[in-house]
């Protein structure tokens, strides 16, 4: 038995896929303009690589995997019409996870003796304990067949695991990367933001039924202005008194 999951209104689907569009452009800048170097042999960045370089390939491949596979998770169509990739895609994404987490704070404390500071490390460790909660708490909803909660827990493991392309976009268009202090400041704002970000989009709609309510409900009149308006039949006297 699953536990059935009510259909979603368009509109709930059009800012949806709004927000992956708008992501799917993100990794695209962020995969052209940061890891270009992967298919140029002589690009500068592979003599730092190099000393870790087989830590950093389950990494990446772990969070390739993960990241680009987590959108199919919030497919209602695929739910419903393929239930077994849906579980199989999820499977994936907390293996990824569990990989690619641990391994990015190893890889950061490993660069600390090619210069970087300890304050990178501390940050990646945060990042991936984050990462590491949402998404084994997502997946013990999931297991119990509580699938709203599980889908909020997914929405916030994934808004932890994009932390990585936010940075980078951000980072990159400002052209603030060449600074370490501005590349820590945005990396820790887009991670303190990252939870704040997914429970708006998990209550999106009815924060705004919400505001809609309250602005389209009357206000209620002062008293003096109240009286003037029932008069004495408002307040539930005979009209002919």
């Amino acid at each position: 038995m699953s536990a059935r999951v009510p259909r979603e209104s368009p509109a709930r689907n059009r800012s949806k896929y709004g927000v992956f569009a708008f992501v799917a452009v993100m990794t695209a800048y962020v995969l052209y303009h940061n890891e270009r170097f992967l298919i140029d042999p002589s690009d500068p960045e592979w003599p730092h690589i190099s000393t870790f370089k087989w830590w950093l390939l389950p990494h990446a491949v772990a969070g390739a995997s993960a990241l680009l596979l987590a959108p199919m998770q919030f497919s209602d169509r695929l739910r419903r019409r393929y239930a077994r990739l849906h579980r199989v895609v999820g499977r994936v994404y907390v293996g990824g996870v569990l990989v690619l987490a641990p391994l990015g704070a190893y890889i950061q404390y490993f660069e600390e003796r090619l210069g970087t500071p300890r304050s990178f490390t501390i940050l990646t460790g945060v990042d991936a304990a984050l990462l590491i909660v949402t998404t084994v708490v997502a997946l013990t909803f999931a297991v119990r067949r509580k699938i709203g909660q599980h889908r909020q827990w997914m929405t916030r493991s994934y808004a932890v695991g994009l932390v990585f392309f936010e940075g980078r976009f951000i980072l990159g268009v400002t052209g603030w990367e060449s600074s370490v202090e501005l590349t820590e400041a945005v990396t820790w704002s887009c991670l303190a933001c990252a939870i704040l970000f997914a429970d708006l989009a998990n209550n999106w709609f009815e924060i705004r039924s919400a505001a809609t309510f309250s602005a389209s409900a009357p206000r209620p009149l002062a008293p003096g202005v109240r009286d003037q308006v029932e008069g004495p039949i408002g307040r539930g006297q005979p009209a002919g008194s």
